[in-house]
């Protein structure tokens, strides 16, 4: 099995077991999701070519990482499932909620929630009810005991429940996000899921090669005097971009500040909190032609001042560019998906996090030692609407 280079004991004692193991076993998880969407795919299928047809929109969401599967989700749903698909935090969705909601549509909304506990969860799906036509809703979620997996609706409902090693028990979201983000993206596919063996295989091969190759590099990385760090994604990556970003910050309990954009974005004023402290994550698209604008983006980064370091990620070589560490996926050619492909690249991200945090003394199991975050938010009041 991979490994984060320490033994057992050593992460029980660092207080750092149950974050390694949910990052690296990510890939397998991965495998048994798939295994799993496929022996329930009839249910699933019959509740989407029924809901389809009576909605107007599809609306992606969940409260922190897990509003962000909804970024790198909301193209495939357009394009797969011919439907307009916005992506809208469910923070966002209950605090003024006319801004994304009429009285005369039908919506499909789909919720992503680990435990289904957060006091948003069930507002949103509430809200959604009072206020559309009708309302739909697919609940992709880690906990079969959580309050949404639980919810009484009288709309038309598909509970999907995740194998059970995906509800994580680590403070940060790691094998919870990208399996919530596969089970995303399968649905969207389920027309064709049996196709997709060989794509599955491929995205386990590339979490291994992520984990097996460049773990021990991405560790000795945390070691360097970074304050500040920066990823970059387009399109689906954007999704990806911003929960690596959302890691390790949050596994530093915030002492490295961390931004995130999209490549063209990026010029756009953001490109200058970049100092000597910082460390610049760009993440690429397989896409031929997005890839033209990312490869702009790093020849326009030797203008300016100077990162600290540099990380690439890429399916393929990628000629003419260079970074401090390049991580490339693919030796043989092999192409993934573009959706399948944010599924593995959130990996660095979440084992940066993971190293930094030891780094500098922390417990990346329990990170925050003020107690400030916590695994299930608490304290939010929910108003009558």
């Amino acid at each position: 099995m991979a490994s984060t280079g320490y033994s057992d004991t050593k992460l029980r004692e660092l207080g750092a077991f149950h974050t390694a193991n949910e990052i690296v076993n990510q890939p397998g998880l991965w495998l048994k999701i798939y295994k799993q969407l496929v022996q329930d795919r009839n249910r699933i299928t019959d509740f989407l070519n029924d809901t389809l047809a009576k909605v107007d929109k599809i609306v992606l969401t969940g409260a922190g990482t897990s509003a962000y599967i909804g970024l790198s989700l909301q193209g495939t749903y357009f394009r797969n499932l011919k439907k307009h698909t916005c992506a809208i935090a469910t923070t966002d969705l209950i605090s003024c909620p006319y801004d994304y909601l009429r009285d005369d549509e039908s919506v499909l909304l789909i919720s992503f929630a680990r435990s289904g506990n957060s006091p948003e969860s069930i507002a949103a799906v509430s809200l959604v009810e009072k206020i559309c036509k009708k309302s739909f809703h697919l609940i992709i979620t880690c906990d079969p005991e959580g309050h949404l997996a639980k919810y009484k609706s009288d709309s038309l409902k598909c509970l999907v429940v995740l194998p059970p090693e995906a509800n994580d028990k680590s403070l940060a979201m790691t094998g919870s996000y990208s399996g919530m983000l596969l089970t995303g993206l399968l649905i969207a596919w389920m027309n064709e899921i049996e196709k997709l063996e060989g794509q599955l295989e491929i995205l386990h091969d590339y979490g291994n090669r992520i984990i097996d190759v460049y773990a021990s590099k991405l560790k000795e990385i945390a070691s360097y005097d970074f304050t500040r760090a920066v990823f970059l994604g387009s399109g689906p990556f954007f999704g990806t971009a911003t929960e690596s970003q959302l890691k390790l910050q949050e596994l530093t309990d915030g002492n490295i500040v961390c931004k995130n954009d999209s490549y063209l974005g990026f010029r756009h004023g953001p490109k200058a909190v970049i100092n000597e402290k910082t460390l610049v994550f760009f993440i690429f698209s397989n896409n031929a032609y997005v890839q033209q604008y990312e490869k702009d983006l790093v020849n326009s980064m030797k203008k300016g001042k100077k990162p600290m370091f540099t990380i690439g990620i890429f399916e393929s070589p990628l000629n003419g560019l260079e970074f401090d560490l390049s991580i490339q996926l693919s030796d043989s050619g092999k192409q993934l998906e573009e959706g399948l492909l944010t599924v593995c690249d959130i990996l660095p991200g979440q084992l940066l996090g993971f190293y930094k945090s030891l780094a500098i003394g922390l417990k990346p199991d329990t990170p925050s030692e003020s107690g400030a975050i916590s695994r299930v938010v608490e304290g939010v009041k929910i108003y009558h609407y």
